[in-house]
């Protein structure tokens, strides 16, 4: 099952390579709108600055607060509506895959992925490129499906390891993205394009890199990409590998072990049969899975405020240009990455996948302090300011490499395993709620919904509370989650 994990792990490449080419580029882009729809009292970008305008200067007087603001804001709205999205979709497409197959449902949602990317391209009223955001939150399955055909060909002792590839992918991502995001969108194409044909979006370049790597992807999940719903690791085999002393995920080693319904019978080396493990009941995994999503709800809700603000809070009090954010972004990735393959994926079975959880979400309550903090530095000493945002940037790399992936791994071990029966040869029946596609969906959907009230949140707390206190207010709640996280990080996930 190899050659899936590399096809999987390639897919994901492409796949978030396209999806963070735009991420430097929010700030610019919601800028280039408002000054080309400007003129028009009527549109609806016009009308949606507006009312954000009109209640800033009751709030603060006219000229008090920064109209870059305005931007902030409104670039929360984006972020919101692509998640929110997700949100509502990300069960369906767990079911669906459950039902029809992991490969027909990832293909179809590909299909909508390349419809957005069209839409992009020609987008030049705010309107449009909106519509592009929806298409692509009603499509976007890539991630999801990838952890599921993942957990299907994998066993419980190697699950937290073939799960990190998906976190490696996001981090070689946000190395290249966002840099050849913001080093195409310098490079427009040449004015006399508009003359042949439709307008295009000022950013029609990384855009149409978009399109090209999503056309790339799709082609190649048709051509190399097996279906491995119901065609997972044997049972029989999996006996045969716990027999043989194989480790699993909690770290310890059994020799010649018979597994069974009821719990797994181990034996030491000298024969003598030790008391058997009982395995986790249907109840227990249902209500583990809930407290993973509620975590994992609470924590997106947070992370996602600060990952989205940040470029706009470069933008806002440093006057960095889509380059100079690119660079910060693809930093965080090069950290991020190292971190996944150098540590996380080598030690996320014996640390635990609940307590290497619980250290990113510390991690990411340090990075918020050390946001909170710059904006007093960033005239009175810059110097000191960009030490603070580089010291961040490794706390959120840090936080990148391990909460999500860990979260999700633990989430997957409470799943039926959907194997075979090695008699009949059919699936062994599963519980509806604990069925791989099902269960990782709605996980998945709860991070979503995080995703989509963070950057709404942090945005609006931002434009009227100002960057320190709204970093401040995220490192105390961020703390106090990483505390509530104490009786995950000592469950074991298996």
């Amino acid at each position: 099952m190899a050659k899936v994990e590399t096809i999987v792990f390639l897919s994901l490449v492409l796949d978030l390579f396209a999806f963070t080419i735009p991420l430097p580029l929010f700030p610019r882009i919601i800028e280039w709108y408002t000054l080309r729809e400007s003129s028009d009292p009527n549109g609806f970008l016009s009308r949606t600055l507006q009312f954000v305008t009109a209640i800033r200067t009751k709030l603060y007087g006219r000229g008090v607060q920064s109209q870059r603001w305005d931007i902030v804001l409104l670039g929360g709205l984006m972020g919101s509506v692509f998640s929110t999205l997700q949100f509502f979709v990300s069960p369906r497409i767990g079911s669906l895959s459950d039902k029809y197959g992991r490969k027909r449902i990832l293909l179809i949602t590909m299909i909508g992925n390349i419809l957005s990317a069209m839409i992009w391209i020609q987008s030049t009223s705010f309107a449009s490129y909106m519509l592009s955001r929806v298409v692509g939150g009603l499509s976007e399955g890539n991630v999801q499906l990838a952890i599921a055909i993942l957990s299907d060909v994998t066993s419980p002792a190697t699950r937290s390891k073939a799960l990190a590839h998906v976190g490696i992918a996001f981090a070689i991502c946000f190395c290249i993205g966002p840099p050849i995001g913001a080093y195409f969108a310098s490079r427009p194409l040449p004015k006399s394009m508009n003359r042949w044909g439709p307008e295009l979006n000022v950013y029609a370049v990384p855009a149409f890199l978009t399109l090209v790597l999503l056309v790339a992807e799709t082609i190649f999940l048709v051509v190399a990409l097996p279906e491995t719903r119901n065609k997972g690791i044997p049972a029989s085999q999996e006996k045969e590998k716990t027999a043989n002393g194989v480790s699993h995920a909690n770290g310890t080693s059994h020799t010649n072990g018979t597994s069974h319904a009821n719990g797994k019978t181990h034996v030491n080396g000298n024969g003598t049969l030790k008391p058997p493990v009982p395995k986790r009941t249907v109840e227990g995994r249902l209500q583990l899975l809930k407290s993973l999503r509620h975590t994992h709800f609470l924590f997106l809700a947070l992370f996602s405020g600060v990952e989205f603000t940040l470029t706009f809070l470069t933008f806002d009090l440093l006057d960095w240009s889509n380059t100079q954010n690119g660079k910060l972004i693809g930093s965080i990735g090069i950290v991020s990455a190292l971190l996944q393959g150098g540590y996380v994926r080598r030690s996320m079975s014996k640390v635990g996948e609940g307590n290497m959880a619980k250290r990113g979400v510390s991690a990411c309550a340090v990075a918020l302090v050390l946001l909170a903090l710059l904006p007093n530095f960033v005239e009175s000493n810059p110097s000191v300011g960009l030490k603070l945002l580089q010291a961040a940037a490794v706390c959120m790399a840090f936080t990148s490499a391990t909460v999500v992936n860990a979260l999700t791994a633990f989430a997957s071990l409470q799943c039926d395993e959907g194997n075979t029966d090695p008699v009949t040869g059919k699936p062994v029946e599963e519980h509806p709620q604990l069925a791989k596609g099902t269960a990782l969906g709605k996980f998945r959907s709860s991070g979503q919904l995080g995703r989509a009230i963070g950057p709404l949140l942090a945005c609006a707390s931002y434009w009227t509370f100002g960057p320190s206190l709204t970093y401040g207010v995220s490192a105390i709640a961020m703390t106090a989650l990483s505390m509530r996280m104490r009786r995950i990080a000592k469950t074991k996930s298996t």
